[in-house]
């Protein structure tokens, strides 16, 4: 039977794209299994992993498969007893609109009939008043009498109307402040289909939390009631349903706290967070909180998190570290197909649908990103960034369908900033000759590092090291005196790479200080896939043996001498060869992780450090014997 052709479409507009969020989800089977499960049965969930892995995703997921409960709407009532402890009170979903309508058409409908009643009194008590003073004023038989009459009559008649008008003020405000007893709606679930997904991502306390705004008149009955300053927080618009929050290790301990008490009361008082407030005087009766955490958050979530907090989590739910990559397989490269749909339907028109070669470039990106060989990335919002651009260069440049080249130059122009400061530094330093990559140097080496650039390709850098063995300037007080803005990772790994020295130079190094120098890192130097460079470039020094400058190096050393695999060989390989480098030298367990179809550079794996610099040195009969004593020290 022949074998199914594989990306079996002319373009992604043939690939359905699930309807379920659930479905949507790429490359995280366990994590799909776990909250199918978690939603069941209402459990909280800790998701782990690198950002634009999926994590929100599946939090939304989880809403969509949630069984839906019967939703309710919260409303705040006023407290004619205590006006600062406003009443909550919890509806059918729907019901809070027409509670609303109701109260205030009744508000409205007594408030007009009380105004033309007022009208018509004013009117009645004015008239009076004019004909009482005309009689007055029509006894008089003196002029003078009636003139003063009717000044005094006009005074009164104006004293009487601001005392009215007065009355008639105050009457209003009252009626005004009556109006405002309509409840307010906090939450409104009218006419949701399925249970509430709230993202508080980098929500602060009074978002997260619930608050009361400030009201700055807070005198003569002109304030704001307090019922009608509380606002909901993330926490009760959850209620029934998701709330997930990314980062979750960032709030800070107390409202963690808050939010532990939430979890377990279901329901939580809404107080103004801020103590210069005035709406710190006012607390509302507890307010309806029944949710399902989702929370998310990196490696070092796991030690910022509060204790009890994440033991609420573990001890009613589940805990999933995210994976970053997948196995490369004919399936696997259907689903980023499957992705690139997708995201071709979010983007709602603006995002052309790809080409099956497009397709095809796309999932190469997608190698490259994984930086291991058989895996493709999971780091899908920054592949994702990938397919947009594509798209825009394909509708500027009028195609119909994106193609490959698309692809390929959206790959260019959608760099990342640490990718154009490589390339930056890269071109800077060859045009001052701080890299070189002819001829041979003691002491010299070319050693490789990356800039990380968060969830895309990291960029990789051409770093040359120097070292330089001089006498101590104190007899038996050996220094090793290392510069270049070293991270504390860097440090120790050049304290490691003395160890193989010592074994091989035994207390002679005790005689003579080591000066390294990291040239010209002003990005910085942390990590320690240099130690073998530093190895190399300590040793050129010591035996005066040159080093090969069109040779690179990469590889973390054991103290035993041993090469042990480093991250970003694929893009360090690649920076080399476009610096002009021939050879790079690479761990040998990382050899299967170089992806790059060059010829223009050759990969040598060593396994340990006799296997760098027999390729490094530039060896000559004289000096042979340095190589065969490091074989021995290293056995």
């Amino acid at each position: 039977m022949a074998k199914s052709k594989e990306l079996n479409f002319k373009t992604t507009k043939e690939i359905k794209v699930p309807a379920k969020i659930i479905n949507q989800v790429i490359g995280q089977d366990k994590g799909i299994e776990i909250i199918k499960k978690a939603a069941k049965q209402k459990r909280n969930v800790l998701l782990i992993g690198k950002p634009g892995t999926g994590k929100s995703m599946l939090g939304q997921a989880f809403a969509e498969i949630t069984p839906k409960n019967k939703l309710t709407d919260i409303l705040c009532y006023p407290n004619l007893k205590d006006e600062n402890n406003p009443i909550i009170k919890e509806v059918p979903a729907g019901k809070a609109d027409k509670i609303v309508s109701t109260l205030r058409t009744k508000s409205l409908t007594k408030s007009a009939g009380s105004n033309w009643t007022s009208l018509i009194i004013l009117f009645a008590v004015l008239t009076i008043i004019q004909f009482v003073i005309d009689w007055i004023v029509g006894t008089e038989k003196s002029e003078i009498l009636m003139a003063a009459d009717r000044i005094s009559g006009t005074m009164f008649m104006l004293a009487i109307m601001l005392i009215l008008s007065l009355v008639f003020a105050t009457s209003k405000l009252q009626k005004g402040r009556s109006k405002k007893l309509v409840p307010k709606i906090l939450v409104n679930n009218k006419n949701k289909k399925h249970a509430p997904f709230v993202d508080a991502t980098g929500a602060h306390e009074g978002s997260l939390l619930g608050d009361v705004r400030h009201d700055p008149l807070q005198s003569g009955g002109l304030g704001t009631p307090a019922h009608e300053r509380v606002e909901a927080g993330a926490i009760h618009k959850a209620n029934k349903g998701v709330l997930f929050i990314d980062e979750v290790a960032t709030l800070r301990p107390t409202s963690q706290v808050d939010l532990l008490t939430a979890m377990q009361d279901k329901k939580l008082s809404i107080t103004g967070r801020s103590e210069r407030s005035s709406g710190a005087m006012t607390k509302t009766k507890p307010a309806p909180c029944d949710f399902v955490l989702i929370a998310a958050g990196n490696v070092n979530t796991i030690t910022k998190i509060h204790p009890a907090l994440r033991s609420r989590i573990q001890g009613y739910g589940y805990e999933v570290y995210m994976n970053d990559e997948m196995d490369d397989t004919k399936a696997n490269r259907e689903k980023i197909a499957q992705f690139i749909a997708q995201e071709v339907v979010k983007d709602k028109g603006k995002t052309p649908h790809f080409k099956r070669e497009a397709v095809k470039q796309i999932i190469h990106q997608a190698r490259l990103m994984s930086d291991r060989k058989g895996k493709l990335t999971l780091k899908l919002r920054a592949l994702g960034g990938v397919v947009r651009v594509a798209g825009d260069i394909a509708n500027e440049r009028g195609h119909d369908l994106v193609t490959a080249k698309d692809v390929k130059d959206s790959i260019k122009l959608a760099g990342s900033l640490e990718q154009q400061l490589s390339e930056r530094y890269t071109n800077l330093r060859r045009e001052y000759e701080v890299i070189r990559t002819k001829g041979k140097e003691i002491g010299r080496v070319n050693g490789l590092a990356v800039l990380k650039a968060g969830e895309t390709i990291g960029s990789g850098l051409v770093m040359p090291i120097e070292a330089s063995v001089t006498p101590a300037m104190a007899k038996g007080k050996a220094k090793i005196i290392a510069t270049g803005k070293l991270g504390d990772i860097a440090k120790e790994a050049v304290q490691n790479v003395t160890a193989i020295i010592k074994k091989y130079r035994g207390r002679k190094i005790a005689e003579s200080d080591i000066h390294i120098q990291f040239l010209q890192t002003f990005e910085g130097v942390e990590g320690d896939s240099a130690s073998i460079s530093v190895a190399t470039a300590v040793l050129s020094s010591l035996e005066q043996i040159p080093v090969k400058q069109d040779v690179a190096l990469t590889g973390s050393l054991s103290i035993r001498g041993e090469v042990l695999p480093v991250g970003g060989v694929s893009t360090k390989v690649r920076a080399a060869a476009e610096a002009g480098i021939k050879e790079v030298i690479v761990p040998k367990m990382n050899e299967k992780d170089v992806m790059l179809n060059s010829k223009k550079v050759k990969i040598t794996p060593a396994e340990n450090f006799a296997e760098v610099i027999e390729h490094a040195f530039k060896w000559s009969k004289s000096n042979k014997k340095v190589l065969n004593k490091i074989k021995k020290v290293i056995k």
